[in-house]
């Protein structure tokens, strides 16, 4: 069979999927500084400001301006792909709530390892095993150079969390208890655990949207943004559990004041509120956004954001002094993981690479060549499926309106008819009515007419000429003679 040469998608670039999934960690790491000008609040009230920004406002807006037919688009999109996107948005809120058990009986150190490790981990492996694409982790080179990116990631999670634990075993005895007062090994693995895998229902909602974000494909959208409507979805969920969490301290510690209280700098705390919220919500905007960028690798962007965002947040301590004054064990852990983080990620772009070089290479075996056969017709069954769908949906709509105005021509022929057969049958009443009445006047007025005869004839005396009386009386006619005949009288 002659060989076949692919071309390889001109929109994937692994380097700029990975910058941008990186600037979504620097996001993640960073978005918790403009709450050191909140004042006299209680932390769920501008909790619930910076969730109200993050998970509804800008999300929304960004959705609007990128994807202007957001709204149809969710309408078309299947209810059960909105209802798992909401609902996996709702586990990524538990999960962020119940991050502070993890922390409290852990410490910052060993719970950030075990939480965004297990996060991370979840977070990138278990999307594709759910969707039935458990083969495509080991598919070829570029998956197996990603699937080790992942896991490298992870390790150096760890490490950055070995150095966090190092930090608080040089701490003083009084220092070490009031950072971890409660500490309990076996309640913290419970709740990183639970913690972990339920903020990992942030990756899950957004892997979850694929048709929506076919049709918003079909809607004009650009790839770059077709992702926005599934994360508006996904972000509701995640605010529903947040915001509810917040009104009910809110009540429960007496604060809600706080959102009228003019003592406190309220425009300038809702401000800053509203600003780490922003800040916040870019780095699920980055995700989305990077992906097309991967291709058939996008799976791996989770991991790149959560490794990233260690590194960065780690950079940032380091800058804000939060780890002066450790040791050498402390420090070497330190460096470890923040140059195996880096290398995580050098290492997820280099197979996003290998993805590229693989699919631009010229293929000869009758294997691959029907492989690559195979993956174009599933992906041009994917698009006419799609197409079709939104054919069949068009159709399904215009039928519905040809049906609704049949109807309302119907209805409107029946109400015409009823109401010229009303106004006949009333036209019809009104000429018998008069007809009746022009009868009986008639009728009347022939009696009235008749007894005024008759009273006439009544009363009527015939005058007679004086003159007349003297008048000589004629004589008697003299009788004819009678006929003759041959008979006697007698007879």
């Amino acid at each position: 069979m002659e060989s076949i040469l692919a071309v390889s998608d001109p929109a994937v670039n692994p380097a700029l999927g990975i910058l941008i999934f990186m600037l979504g960690g620097l996001a993640g790491a960073v978005f918790y500084l403009p709450f050191k000008k909140v004042a006299k609040w209680a932390w769920e009230s501008y909790w619930f400001v910076y969730a109200l920004f993050g998970l509804v406002i800008v999300p929304w807006v960004l959705a609007f301006i990128t994807a202007p037919d957001v709204i149809s688009i969710l309408k078309e999109a299947p209810s059960k792909e909105l209802s798992r996107c909401y609902i996996f948005g709702a586990m990524w809120g538990f999960g962020g709530l119940t991050w502070g058990l993890m922390i409290r009986y852990l410490g910052v150190g060993l719970g950030l390892a075990l939480g965004c490790g297990i996060c991370s981990a979840a977070g990138t492996l278990l999307p594709p095993i759910f969707k039935g694409q458990i083969a495509s982790l080991t598919a070829d080179t570029s998956a197996c150079v990603a699937l080790l990116g992942v896991v490298i990631s992870v390790i150096g999670i760890v490490l950055i969390g070995g150095a966090g634990i190092s930090k608080e075993k040089e701490l003083p005895e009084e220092e070490k208890k009031k950072a971890v007062a409660e500490y309990s090994f076996k309640k913290g693995i419970i709740a990183a655990l639970f913690s972990g895998l339920m903020s990992a229902g942030m990756a899950f909602g957004l892997q979850s949207g694929t048709e929506i974000e076919s049709i918003a494909l079909l809607k004009g959208t650009a790839a770059t943004w077709k992702g926005m409507p599934v994360l508006v979805v996904v972000l509701l969920g995640g605010f529903t559990v947040n915001g509810i969490w917040c009104l009910c301290l809110n009540f429960k510690n007496k604060t809600i004041g706080d959102y009228t209280n003019f003592k406190a700098p309220l425009i300038g705390n809702i401000i800053f509120a509203g600003i780490a919220g922003a800040i916040w919500v870019m780095q699920f905007v980055c995700n989305k956004t990077g992906e097309p960028s991967m291709g058939d690798l996008a799976y791996v962007g989770w991991a790149v954001l959560m490794a990233s965002s260690i590194l960065f947040s780690t950079i940032l301590g380091i800058i804000l002094g939060e780890w002066k004054g450790t040791g050498g064990r402390t420090k070497t852990l330190l460096a470890i993981g923040i140059t195996v983080l880096l290398g995580s990620s050098i290492i997820t772009g280099w197979s996003g690479y290998l993805k590229k070089d693989t699919a631009a290479a010229p293929v000869t075996t009758e294997e691959s060549t029907l492989n690559s056969l195979s993956e174009n017709l599933t992906k041009s069954s994917d698009s006419l499926k799609a197409s079709g769908e939104k054919v069949s949906s068009d159709l399904k709509s215009a039928a519905e309106k040809l049906q609704s105005a049949a109807e309302s021509v119907a209805n409107d022929a029946k109400d015409a008819a009823k109401n010229i057969s009303e106004q006949a049958k009333a036209t019809a009443e009104k000429v018998a009515n008069d007809t009746k009445e022009a009868i009986e006047n008639v009728k009347n007025e022939a009696k009235t007419a008749v007894e005024e005869l008759k009273g006439k004839s009544n009363t009527t005396v015939i005058k007679v000429d004086p003159s007349l009386t003297n008048a000589p009386v004629p004589p008697a006619p003299t009788p004819a003679p009678a006929p003759a005949s041959g008979l006697s009288s007698d007879r």
